[in-house]
């Protein structure tokens, strides 16, 4: 997959989310990586769920409310790194969010695995609806890094500046898909002789 977000970040007097706060839980775990020699990523297979995304996120976001003193009731909204529909859905469950929390935000489903960008797009859609005074927390993975975790606060400012693009779910309508056929050549998956 292919996809991505950007977000500008500047004084909280002029944002729209406040990061109320930011951290990092890392290791050194060797789960997906890509030589410097070669095009594709490699996995260490039984490492990639555990201790690899599970081992990252799930602590990161329990330092997170350890930190800031809430729970997942305290949120109105949740977004996990989504690899896959199951990883993300299951480690929210584990530390204790409900499907409702995670539901806007998870779009893994729709337009697979993007990767570094799959945190962001999810809280790019969260924030086409959550209101003032809503509350997010999002936590990112890097394969073989580690995770950081997002404690966001909405302000008002934030819905009238939506209104002036397209939203992320407007993206995902008028995306163009590619056959695999397509996918390999972009991808120069097969070398001419």
């Amino acid at each position: 997959g292919a996809g991505g977000a950007a977000f500008i970040i500047g004084p909280s007097e002029e944002a729209l989310v406040v990061i109320q706060r930011t951290l990092s839980y890392v290791s050194d775990t060797t789960d997906f990586w890509r030589w410097p020699t070669t095009h594709d990523p490699s996995h260490a297979e039984r490492f990639s769920g555990d201790p690899g995304y599970f081992g990252h996120v799930i602590p990161a976001a329990q330092l997170m409310m350890e930190e800031m003193g809430s729970t997942p009731e305290d949120y109105d909204y949740v977004v996990f790194h989504q690899p896959n529909p199951k990883f993300p859905t299951r480690a929210m469950a584990d530390v204790g969010f409900k499907p409702a929390q995670w539901k806007s935000g998870l779009l893994v489903p729709e337009i697979g695995n993007t990767y570094a960008g799959a945190a962001i797009i999810g809280l790019s859609a969260v924030l086409d609806e959550a209101q003032p005074g809503q509350r997010v927390l999002m936590v990112s993975y890097g394969s073989g890094a580690g995770s950081d975790a997002f404690d966001l606060l909405v302000n008002e400012k934030l819905v009238t500046a939506r209104n002036r693009a397209p939203a992320t779910r407007d993206y995902i309508r008028r995306r163009v898909e590619i056959d695999y056929a397509q996918y390999v050549r972009m991808r120069r998956k097969l070398a001419s002789h």
